[in-house]
């Protein structure tokens, strides 16, 4: 078993329009870089190699417990040194705290020789979302685990994750320089939702799966509406309305808010066209005077690894 391994996590769209807490895909890019090194003394040691200030203790970090709830599981005396250079911005909406766990605990498993399944992974990777979020959820930490498009069946009273391939596609996100807290954006969501609105997602949700399973792009495009999650939360998101018209203008399938935002995506069936689509997002937000970054880039069809091992 190696003493050392570098780990590449990637970013990830969760909700994915219809799918609240259920759907989720990997991209290619951005990533986290985290190199993770077995030590003799127990626990978790954290070092940020990036300018976001992030907390160092393992207990309030989201990788830092992520590690210790697989620690728990292994019997041996040993710890973990850890150093994470992020490149998914924070509160960016694609998945930031869940690349940071899902990676670290690909990284100490296979420290470990690969002793914990993929489903034992997500949930050690979810105790360490549960700290970002205040919910345990896996729509980021499945596809950052498995990559490509998952499903998240169940998470009781085992966790059932259906991992699928997606078609050939590009992702556009804009990622506006607000912030939209994960913790927050729960509080808004409605208590109750009526039975059309209900009926109408699971319609939309069935739509979507079968879409990917096809690589139907008009059926994708026609099921990612959310009725439920989108119209509770729009109001945070300025420009979101004005930016899906222009976004769907320049060509895309379809998309929505990713995670709890405030980055938008949209799914494009060719480069040229998410890099128009990226465009046209970008213009809403400078026309608002709102800093922002784009991503385009392919989905991503592996999940975190390792890159390098000493």
């Amino acid at each position: 078993m190696p003493d050392s391994v570098l780990v590449h996590s990637p970013a990830t769209l969760s909700n994915l329009g219809c799918g609240f807490d259920v759907l989720g895909l990997a991209l290619a890019a951005p990533y986290d870089t985290i190199r993770l090194r077995r030590t003799a003394t127990p626990g978790v040691c954290i070092r940020h190699l990036d300018g976001y200030n992030l907390p160092t203790d393992p207990t309030r970090n989201v990788a830092g417990v992520a590690l210790l709830a697989l620690l728990r599981e292994v019997p041996e005396e040993i710890g973990f040194e850890v150093e994470i250079t992020k490149g998914i911005m924070p509160g960016s909406g694609v998945g930031s705290s869940s690349a940071s766990a899902a990676g670290a605990v690909v990284g100490a498993n296979a420290l470990l020789g690969n002793r914990f399944t993929k489903m034992e992974l997500i949930d050690f990777a979810m105790a360490g979302e549960a700290v970002a979020s205040g919910a345990r959820h896996a729509d980021n930490i499945a596809p950052a685990i498995f990559g490509g498009f998952t499903v998240v069946r169940a998470l009781e009273p085992a966790i059932d994750i259906v991992a699928l391939p997606a078609p050939p596609m590009w992702v556009a996100v804009v990622h506006p320089q607000i912030e939209v807290k994960t913790s927050e954006s729960r509080k808004v969501l409605p208590a109750a939702v009526p039975l059309g609105l209900a009926v109408r997602q699971w319609a939309n949700v069935a739509g979507l799966v079968s879409g990917f399973l096809t690589a139907d792009y008009e059926l994708i495009g026609r099921s990612l509406d959310d009725y439920i999650v989108e119209p509770a939360r729009q109001a945070l998101i300025p420009g979101l309305a004005e930016a899906r018209k222009r976004a769907l203008a320049a060509g895309a399938i379809g998309g929505g808010i990713s995670g709890s935002g405030p980055s938008i995506f949209m799914l494009n069936k060719t480069e040229a066209i998410a890099q128009a689509v990226g465009e046209a997002l970008g213009s809403v937000f400078a026309e608002l005077g709102i800093e922002f970054k784009t991503y385009v880039g392919p989905v991503g069809t592996e999940g975190a690894k390792v890159i390098c091992e000493s």
